[in-house]
């Protein structure tokens, strides 16, 4: 087995890093360590504090505790992290990128259509994502900010207030991107990871048997034997490894191996060490177990070491952020959300984007949480429960893509993804246990989000349907006008579809009122590939279909910008009669109107209308000079 991994990572892409990145393997590798270990890196905060005040209720903090929960951590470290991210899921790549959604249409080529199980796999992952999105900042942040208390206990009453002036300043800065900070995200993170391994080996003494529990018998004991406190443990120690996901959402950015590299040199070895010292700390001093990380903090370096730490955590907010954009970004470009407004706040790095109304809307939900749990371990029991169910969805679409891109055979694949599986199954169930004390905050997020792609896809097909019963085909318009011709003037008309086998409504309006015809004529669909990004040889696709209309296909990956006007000055190459100086783009612009009978719900049908409004025109979305646009007002009942 492990042979045919070696295999499958020796024609596998994703140690490449984007052609609009350059860099050294060392510049990635530091990258990787201030953006995609961010929110791990964070964790320790919390993740043993919580873990192990779960497993003592309501009783003493005993060494029993501490060993088990300490090796929970420990294991939970090496199999989510380490075996299922690191070793395999960065393997699976979609032309070298990552994430959920990029997983989901690499098992749609695997299976070699868009399959309704899998697409909702895809669904609900994203949607889990973005919960996430919503949480991590406000823990985070909060986290590092509760360490005044202990600085200075009269700063109390300052933490909710001073979490929230961070948080506010930190998505006010995101409309001027990312490219001026990026620079420093890793190098903080570095000194982050060494000051946490630090302070880690200077508590280890406090009690050197604390090794004892890399042993993952006290692990498998603590669990078997603790029933329920048992299993709701073990939904606190997952606090330890969200943000795992991030490997192999951020594969893209920086290729396999530079974050491969950054876990085993510098990530995972200042995790062991700082959990190990917590853990030694509180077995000589239980009373410790109220803040463990800031305990371990020398006082003469407490107040800088918070200032470290609000960094760090601002970073991993940061990280999460872009993530949510990116995220977006693609089910944009897969059809799965309306399109939003998107602007691209650097020339030379295209993933660094802007979306206005998603900034909007994290700032008001992170807000909103910090001012409902005020305290970090109160937010701790909403936290996991999103991440957990992303990793469920990644752990079955990576099964499929074993089984049947990487020509497993079945039972190999399931002997190597099934046990990850339930283990992420296990902390799934374990952290819905938290459901009254606050998990049900990530699970209504996410099912509002799985209804919103839901509602529109659903609302879309309903549109798509109704506005063909009013469609002519293309090859009957065009038959029709050869023994009626209108009135032919020059240039170039181009008009948008959905569906090339049809007129477009544009096409109609404009023979119906102007009663003219162009001489040159370009039906245009635009189609997004289950890529990343379309080479130019395969961007193009030009039918002749008479002397008036040409048939025009252009593709983009769900990872581009489409660029029409650019796109076209291709195809011009190809043959295509364009000028765009005297060319007219057509586009119909459609008025919706709830119907009596429409397919959907009263509600769903004013969510759909709802989202349909918000969209972003399509001028901006498929950058057309405005210039040379012209719409046409046709109004639809849905």
């Amino acid at each position: 087995m492990s042979e045919a991994i070696r295999e499958t990572a020796e024609t596998s892409t994703a140690d490449k890093t984007d052609a609009h990145l350059t860099g050294t393997f060392a510049a990635l590798t530091l990258g990787s360590v201030g953006v995609v270990y961010g929110d791990i890196g964070t964790s320790p905060l919390y993740a043993f504090r919580e873990a192990a005040i779960a497993a003592s209720a309501p009783g003493p903090i005993t060494r029993e505790i501490v060993l088990g929960v300490l090796s929970m951590i420990l294991w939970a470290l090496i199999i989510v992290v380490t075996i299922k991210y690191v070793l395999i899921l960065l393997r699976a790549d979609n032309n070298g990128e990552g994430g959920t959604l990029s997983l989901t249409a690499l098992a749609f080529r695997a299976i070699g259509r868009r399959t309704p199980i899998v697409l909702m796999l895809g669904i609900v992952g994203a949607a889990m994502f973005l919960g996430d999105s919503v949480i991590t900042p406000a823990i985070s942040v909060l986290s590092a900010v509760e360490g005044l208390k202990l600085a200075t206990p009269a700063l109390e009453h300052y933490v909710v207030p001073l979490t929230i002036v961070v948080l506010i300043a930190l998505f006010a800065v995101q409309r001027r991107g990312t490219a001026r900070v990026a620079a420093f995200f890793g190098p903080v993170m570095v000194v982050w990871f060494c000051a946490i391994a630090a302070i880690g080996v200077l508590h280890i003494t406090d009690d050197p048997r604390i090794f004892w529990a890399i042993n993952p018998y006290y692990a498998v004991t603590f669990v078997a034997e603790h029933g329920h406190i048992g299993l709701a443990t073990l939904g606190a120690v997952f606090l330890a490894v969200t943000g795992g996901e991030a490997l192999y959402a951020d594969l893209g950015h920086f290729g396999r191996r530079p974050i491969q590299a950054a876990w085993f040199a510098l990530v995972l070895p200042a995790l062991v060490l700082n959990y190990l010292g917590q853990g030694a700390l509180v077995l000589h001093d239980p009373e410790a177990i109220a803040n463990p990380f800031y305990r371990m903090v020398p006082e003469a370096i407490l107040l800088p070491m918070v200032v470290l730490a609000t960094a760090a955590t601002v970073i991993a907010s940061q990280a999460v952020i872009t993530g949510a954009y990116s995220l977006t970004y693609q089910a944009i470009q897969l059809g799965l959300l309306p399109r939003l407004a998107i602007l691209h706040t650097s020339a030379a790095h295209f993933g660094q984007i802007y979306i206005p109304r998603v900034n909007t809307a994290l700032l008001a939900g992170v807000i909103m949480l910090v001012l409902m749990f005020q305290t970090s371990g109160k937010l701790a029991h909403a936290y996991g429960v999103a991440v957990t169910t992303t990793m469920v969805v990644d752990g079955l679409l990576g099964f499929v893509v074993i089984w049947k891109l990487w020509k497993w055979e079945w039972w190999k694949a399931a002997l190597l993804m099934v046990p990850l599986v339930l283990i992420d199954a296990t902390f799934l169930s374990a952290n819905l246990l938290k459901l009254l004390e606050g998990a049900w905050l990530p699970l209504l997020f996410g099912s509002s989000m799985v209804l919103t792609i839901l509602t529109w896809q659903r609302g879309s097909r309903i549109l798509i349907q109704k506005t063909r019963r009013i469609e002519v085909p293309l090859d009957s318009l065009i038959r029709s006008l050869e023994k009626r011709p209108p009135h032919v003037v020059a240039g170039t008309a181009v008009f948008l579809t959905s569906d090339p086998d049809f007129a477009p409504a544009s096409l109609l309006h404009n023979l119906k009122h102007n009663k003219v015809l162009h001489e040159h004529n370009v039906v245009l669909r635009i189609v997004t590939a289950d890529t990343p990004r379309v080479v130019d040889d395969d961007r193009i696709r030009i039918e002749p279909l008479s002397e008036h209309f040409t048939r025009v296909e252009l593709k983009f990956g769900f990872m581009e910008s489409p660029n029409v006007p650019k796109a076209l000055a291709v195809a011009r190459k190809q043959g295509l009669h364009f000028d765009i100086m005297s060319t007219s783009f057509f586009l119909s612009r459609r008025s919706l109107k709830p119907a009596a009978h429409s397919g959907m719900p009263a509600w769903q049908d004013r969510l759909f209308i709802g989202l349909a409004r918000s969209a972003n025109d399509a001028t901006d979305f498929f950058q057309i000079p405005t210039g040379r646009v012209v719409e046409v007002g046709t109004q639809v009942t849905v």
